[in-house]
């Protein structure tokens, strides 16, 4: 792992209102490695991502990429500086297959007879290239709705999305799993390692602590706003992380 983290987020606030949703958080993630955030309903966690990815802007601290200071105005300034997100929702259309998905919003074009026309037929090649190239997937067909993949496959899909961009250092991923039977799980934890070996950060959000310690390298532990530990998950168990979630030495 290298000595410097990728992503180093200092005393991360944020309000809404009168309402603290964190308070002074730092967190560090490093490139080629798979960082878990896990913690109960309310811990902070969705903020806490969605700071990172510019959806929100926190309060107070401050958020470094590779040592450079960097504000996010919005998602799209964290996209273009390389740190993007699939969330639990995926946000796929669910009535398009599966090329016209991953270029939703920023369809490929060619001119016939000075016409723009959308080319489709570069679009189904780009993304079959980078499911196969970047995640190791192949489907039966990309002329199918993305409705009638399996959740594993939508999953893939959605991930070929955030890294067809070329720049992409950091890929958050919110309970990737969820709504997946064990062998789509199998598959989607699959390509969160195909994706650390590739050096990207992959910062992992799930509620599964079997699919936490299946997949990451350090656990990082959010409660009631705080980040309350840091633990390298080769050297902790379930049960040392549940007693961080739930605050088993408080009630001790």
């Amino acid at each position: 792992m290298p000595d410097a983290p990728l992503v180093k987020m200092r005393g991360i606030s944020k309000r809404f209102g009168g309402v603290t949703a964190l308070s002074n958080v730092d967190l560090d993630a490093y490139a080629g490695e798979v960082l878990a955030i896990v913690g109960d309903n309310g811990a902070g966690k969705s903020t806490l991502i969605k700071v990172l990815t510019g959806v929100y802007q926190p309060t107070r601290g401050e958020i470094f990429l590779a040592g450079e200071k960097v504000d996010f105005a919005s998602h799209a300034d964290a996209i273009e500086l390389g740190i993007d997100a699939v969330y639990q929702t995926l946000a796929l259309a669910d009535h398009l297959d599966p090329a016209a998905n991953m270029f939703l919003g920023n369809e490929l074009t060619r001119k016939v007879f000075g016409i723009t026309m959308l080319d489709n037929k570069r679009m189904r090649s780009e993304t079959e290239r980078v499911l196969m190239e970047r995640l190791g997937v192949r489907l039966r067909s990309l002329d199918a709705p993305t409705e009638s993949l399996s959740g594993g496959q939508r999953q893939a899909v959605a991930i070929a999305r955030a890294v067809y961009h070329e720049g992409l250092r950091v890929l958050v991923m919110d309970e990737p799993t969820a709504a997946l039977g064990p062998q789509e799980t199998a598959r989607t934890l699959k390509l969160i390692q195909t994706l650390k070996a590739q050096g990207l950060a992959v910062i992992l959000i799930s509620h599964s602590l079997d699919d936490v310690f299946e997949v990451s390298d350090r656990i990082h532990v959010q409660r009631r706003g705080q980040c309350v530990g840091v633990v390298q998950t080769s050297e902790s168990n379930t049960q040392d992380v549940l007693g961080l979630i739930v605050g088993a030495e408080e009630a001790a």
